[in-house]
């Protein structure tokens, strides 16, 4: 059987990521690995100079919208190796479970668990959480409002009396209960969140929504196009594409 021919470039950004990595596919569909990890581990990679632990924090956030258990396990590995800290990866994933609910985070915890098991990492992490029951809301809030400005009161405003307790939710569980949480910075979780949305897909009103939120942590254009482009391989065109829809929506080239 022919080696696989990859490219010196991808194969020293694939060797970083995950040194001695081999996968069955090299055996079954040798020529689908060749042109899709070049593609993805040099051309793509390529394309800018965000750096290697913002990128695979970005593919394991787009795993998390994406439902791609498979894909997940190996990146946590990856971001192991690439030295982001177990708590940042417990961080993305609980950043996760406001937006693609409980239902599927509960097969990335036990997933994730089992990598940082296997890697000798004793669990539980030590504790991230900074608020209490009674001060989330007032932090989430703050958290909100830092993000998005003046909309989050006009929200509360405009929301019908029997829609109010969702508003509520949103600032105590989403922003309070998530948000505040150490081992992620701010602008970091905002990334995040896009990177989930875009991968979640149909949820393009969000998106528009956390774009203006980086953008005003300071998240520019051009990092999210960055973020775009790095997670085409792992999202898919459509995907892709209505991402790009919106950013060209919100702050036009």
């Amino acid at each position: 059987m022919e080696k696989i021919k990859l490219t010196d470039t991808a194969a020293r950004n694939q060797g970083e990521l995950l040194p001695g990595h081999q996968s069955k596919l090299q055996q079954t569909d040798p020529e689908f690995i060749e042109f899709f990890d070049n593609f993805a581990f040099d051309e793509v990679i390529g394309h800018d100079d965000l750096d290697v632990k913002t990128r695979v924090m970005m593919i394991i956030a787009s795993t998390l919208g994406g439902n791609a258990l498979s894909e997940y396990k190996v990146m946590v590995g990856g971001a192991l190796n690439v030295g982001i800290t177990p708590a940042a990866i417990k961080e993305i994933l609980y950043q996760a479970v406001p937006y693609i609910g409980v239902s599927k985070a509960l097969d990335f915890l036990s997933a994730t668990n089992e990598v940082l098991v296997g890697r000798g990492i004793p669990l539980p992490l030590e504790g991230q959480s900074t608020t209490t029951a009674h001060n989330r809301f007032e932090k989430g809030l703050s958290v909100q409002k830092a993000i998005f400005g003046a909309v989050i009161d006009q929200m509360y405003k405009d929301a019908p009396e029997d829609l109010k307790h969702i508003q509520g939710y949103l600032s105590a569980n989403c922003f309070g209960d998530y948000y505040t949480r150490s081992g992620l910075d701010i602008k970091t979780r905002e990334l995040i969140t896009f990177a989930i949305l875009i991968a979640l897909g149909g949820v393009e009103p969000q998106v528009n929504g956390h774009i203006q939120g980086n953008l005003n942590v300071g998240n520019d254009r051009q990092t999210l196009i960055n973020v775009i482009t790095q997670l085409l391989p792992y999202i898919g065109y459509p995907r892709t594409l209505n991402a790009i829809k919106c950013l060209n929506e919100v702050v036009p080239a």
